[in-house]
């Protein structure tokens, strides 16, 4: 909890009086939708968002008031349940605002959403082209209300030129969509375009309100944006910590070939443990060949064998490990800390699949 709050000042010092919404899709990036979200409201987010309808909706069988915006437009055999729930609509499309009309007309009300414009990304979002058709049959419902016009950067945490060119492009396109709805007399009080990497380094971007998701988790999207924050004496602190404790330690000769595959040799007799975390729990089988490593008693300590689904093994050496010792898979021990992004390098991909990588059955705890 305290790295969160952390994060989550740090942010506001950025952005000043600009809202923040939580991003808390996947499972709060794999660290809990509900305690993380929890934790964000208790800290004054001014909202939050999820990827699809049952995410919202267990936010708000937790109990959870606050706006919570679905970032994506959603199939229409789902908007009943959306409406019900009170969660804010994204409209992508044309069809997708006849739809949402439809819907919001047969329960009555007032149902609020945020039109998606698509200035580059190419993935979902109403082309300009479309925009004003999309705005006015929105207008005609009294069952709607136009509260937001966002958009989504595809390269804004990048430091190249080509790549800061094509957001600034994004960004003028966006600008557009909000003057041709200005020019119908309508306009949405939530202005949002930025991302963690424009939030923090773009910042033109920032509008009224910025959606945060890899930040608030203590990650920067690039490690270019750090020298943003130098500026100002911040930095983030990463959220989730996986600990574990040996379960089996034994000693083994030298040439022993532990776990499956029979894939190394060890090169002298020593002490190997098990700990019980493996690829069903987040830990890739491909760590074995990536030189990945563990903590235990603040040292580092490579796997032995192979990844298997439940368990992975660990060469401790010369060092005897007892059974129940505390080992940190991701985290910090003593001086030495092992990042989501050293595992993103480890996996040759980025930290956001790590952290929503961490398996379901994994226990998720509160430390504050």
């Amino acid at each position: 909890m305290s790295a969160l709050r952390h994060n989550v000042g740090v942010l506001r010092q950025v952005i000043g009086a600009t809202a923040l919404c939580g991003v808390v899709k996947a499972n709060g990036y794999g660290h809990g939708a509900v305690p993380t979200a929890k934790m964000l409201v208790d800290t004054g987010v001014e909202g939050l968002a999820v990827a699809t309808v049952d995410e919202g909706i267990e936010l708000r069988d937790a109990g959870l008031a606050s706006p919570i915006l679905i970032l994506s437009e959603i199939p229409a055999v789902t908007l009943n349940d959306a409406l019900i729930y009170a969660l804010t609509l994204t409209v992508g499309s044309i069809e997708g605002a006849r739809n949402i009309v439809k819907e919001a007309t047969d329960i009555g009300g007032r149902h609020r959403v945020h039109v998606k414009v698509d200035t580059g990304m190419g993935r979902m979002g109403v082309p300009l082209s479309d925009l004003d058709e999309v705005i006015a049959i929105l207008a005609e419902a009294p069952t709607v209300v136009i509260e937001g016009l966002y958009s989504h950067f595809s390269v804004a945490e990048s430091p190249l030129a080509d790549d800061r060119a094509f957001s600034e492009h994004q960004l003028t396109l966006f600008d557009r969509a909000v003057a041709m709805v200005n020019a119908r007399g309508i306009y949405p009080p939530v202005l949002h375009v930025a991302n963690s990497g424009a939030a923090i380094g773009l910042p033109d971007s920032r509008r009224t309100m910025v959606r945060a998701g890899l930040a608030l988790y203590g990650y920067l999207p690039d490690p270019s944006l750090q020298s943003v924050l130098d500026q100002q004496g911040l930095s983030l602190r990463p959220v989730m910590s996986l600990r574990a404790h040996v379960t089996a330690s034994r000693m083994l000769e030298a040439g022993e070939r532990p776990s499956y595959g029979r894939r190394r040799a060890l090169a002298r007799r020593g002490c190997v443990v098990t700990v019980p975390f493996g690829y069903a729990d987040g830990y890739p089988r491909r760590f074995f060949e990536a030189g990945s490593y563990v903590l235990i008693g603040a040292k580092r300590y490579p796997l032995a064998g192979m990844v298997t689904m439940d368990q992975i093994v660990v060469d401790c050496g010369d060092d005897h490990i007892d059974v129940g010792a505390p080992v940190t898979l991701l985290g910090a021990q003593g001086d030495e800390q092992i990042t989501a992004d050293t595992w993103a390098t480890w996996s040759q991909t980025i930290s956001w699949e790590v952290l929503c990588g961490v398996g379901a059955r994994v226990a998720r705890v509160v430390v504050d």
